[in-house]
Parts: C-alpha cells; sequence; structure tokens
C-alpha cells in the first residue's frame, strides 16, 4: 500500500466554519477571480475526490477524461491553481491548499500597492515587488 504524505504540511485544508462544501474564501477573497474556467474545473474536481489532507493521486489521463479536456488544457488549468497558491502538484499527487487569511491578503496587499504607484514601472520591477522575480 503507498503511503501519501503532502506536500506541504503547513498548508493542509480544514473544513471551513461556515456551512458550504467550499471555502466562501474561494469568493470572498477573490480567488476565484483569478482563475481560468478549466481551473476552476480542475480545482472543484480535486476538492471533491481529495482526502481529509487534501490530497489526491488521480492521473492526469483519468482528470483529463472525467473533465473532457486535453493534456495541455489540464496544464495549463494546473499551473494557474499553483500561482494562485490553490494547490500544490508534485506528480503524481494534488494537494488542495488551505485557503489560509495571509493568502489572499497578501495577494491583495500586492496587487495594491503596485497599482498606488504613480511612477511606471518595468515588468521586472513588479516581478520583483510580488516575489516573483524577474521572468
Amino acid at each position: 500500500m503507498t503511503r501519501k504524505y503532502p506536500i506541504c504540511p503547513d498548508r493542509i485544508r480544514t473544513i471551513p466554519e461556515q456551512f458550504s462544501w467550499l471555502d466562501h474564501r474561494l469568493v470572498r477573497d477573490h480567488h476565484i477571480e483569478q482563475l481560468t474556467h478549466e481551473a476552476a474545473d480542475l480545482y472543484l474536481f480535486l476538492v471533491t475526490v481529495a482526502d481529509s489532507q487534501g490530497l489526491s493521486y488521480y492521473a492526469d489521463h483519468s482528470i483529463c477524461q472525467r473533465l473532457s479536456m486535453d493534456e495541455v488544457t489540464l496544464t495549463a488549468a494546473r499551473n494557474c491553481l499553483q500561482s494562485t497558491e490553490l494547490i500544490a502538484y508534485k506528480a503524481p499527487l494534488y494537494q488542495v491548499l488551505d485557503l489560509g487569511a495571509s493568502v489572499g491578503r497578501s495577494l491583495q496587499h500586492k496587487t495594491a500597492r503596485i497599482a498606488t504607484d504613480a511612477e511606471p514601472m518595468s515588468l521586472a520591477a513588479i516581478f520583483k515587488q510580488i516575489g516573483g522575480g524577474a521572468r
């Protein structure tokens, strides 16, 4: 039997306080606004099939079949979810991450700080400011 270990043990999801199968912070903290439709589909699938630690071993081929998407679309959806810190992925393991308050607030704070700068900035400076480094 294969033992599963969380990729991000400090971000194991917990049951939200409000009555909902999905955490309201997904909407309230604007995470959902950053997702493509395909990424939202993948997130819903992973939330549904994940165990109590948010872990899932569904193979990419199976996910593609169930969500009617090709591998390129799945990869883009997965990258979107990883970049918004909603999931962690280390092949073949997916982990749905906890929507800690610091994640949403941190993103909103960084975005607001960039938006309020009066002087034009280069893309490299913007990426550096949000923690992404030069791309």
